[in-house]
């Protein structure tokens, strides 16, 4: 009789554990969506809502304050940005040249500064806090600073007037369109530099010292050392820096706004810039819809290329 219930007990424990293991992570489940919905409220009201209302109005001629209701008006809005505005060329072109500057000389002056600041001698730490400072400044006060600094009575212009004897004084840096756009490049790679340098310090005490050791036995030189173990080495970070340094330059726009407007003459309006103004200040809600929705897919096909031409190939 034993033998004959033994296993229709086992069974019912058995189905019992599995109910309980399944009312478990039912359970779990449960808390774990409440406590997400939280993030979830806040990401669709301030990421998703905010992206179908850009795409909706692109095609619309909405107003920001106007007693019309707004109107479809198909693709109006993008053909007039690429045939009819040309300070949205401008402000490409501004965008593109900023970016092409900004992305290599920023993310080759991070490297070489986390090179230095990488060797294990007195005090390095205390060079890491100094480059890393302008970064937790806030970009406003940076670009109000160097407002300041660039004004022709300014500390650079003084400064260049110290270094050359009088023989050059300076301009006026903000204020002249050949210089406008370069000075902003300066004080840009200057913020930001120092974040970019913590990222490839990381990356460098990630290799081993093993191999480098190796490489010395070999009789590799210190170029030769960085060329076949530094920078294979920091192959997944290079792909990082570059996309992130690549979508804050296409995001310029604090600076611009704080420092020249737009100007002088359009020198330095950026996409970001151009649809902000657009959208807010000139109140043509629907054209700068457009503007930002032009300035997303820029962003994002870009990215993608710049993923796929830093893919590893193996």
């Amino acid at each position: 009789m034993t033998t004959q219930k033994t296993p229709v007990v086992d069974g019912r424990a058995r189905g019992r554990r599995i109910k309980g293991r399944a009312s478990g992570r039912r359970y779990e489940a449960r808390w774990g969506a409440g406590m997400a919905t939280p993030a979830v409220v806040l990401l669709v009201l301030f990421l998703i809502v905010p992206v179908v209302l850009a795409f909706v109005l692109s095609f619309t001629n909405a107003r920001l304050v106007s007693p019309n209701p707004p109107r479809f008006v198909g693709l109006d809005n993008f053909i007039r940005a690429f045939t009819q505005d040309p300070v949205f060329t401008r402000s490409a072109l501004n965008t593109a040249i900023f970016a092409a500057v900004v992305v290599p000389v920023q993310a080759g002056f991070a490297l070489f500064l986390a090179i230095l600041v990488n060797q294990k001698i007195r005090g390095v730490v205390a060079f890491r806090v100094i480059f890393f400072i302008p970064v937790v400044t806030s970009i406003v006060v940076v670009s109000i600073l160097w407002k300041f600094m660039y004004q022709d009575d300014g500390l650079i212009n003084n400064a260049i007037d110290t270094l050359t004897f009088g023989a050059w004084s300076g301009t006026a840096w903000l204020q002249n369109p050949s210089t406008a756009l370069g000075a902003i490049i300066v004080l840009s790679i200057w913020q930001a530099v120092g974040f970019h340098m913590l990222i490839w310090l990381s990356g460098l005490q990630t290799i081993p010292e093993e191999l480098y050791e190796a490489a010395r036995m070999d009789g590799a030189g210190t170029w030769q050392q960085f060329v076949n173990v530094t920078w294979p080495g920091l192959r997944s970070t290079m792909v990082f820096i570059l996309v992130t340094i690549t979508i804050a330059a296409l995001g310029l726009f604090v600076q611009i706004d704080v420092m020249t407007q737009g100007g002088p003459v359009n020198s330095t309006t950026s996409l970001v810039y151009h649809a902000v103004r657009k959208g807010y200040r000139e109140q043509e809600t629907g054209y700068g819809a457009a503007l930002s929705l032009i300035f997303f897919v820029a962003v994002l096909l870009i990215a993608l290329l710049q993923r796929y031409l830093t893919r590893d190939k193996d």
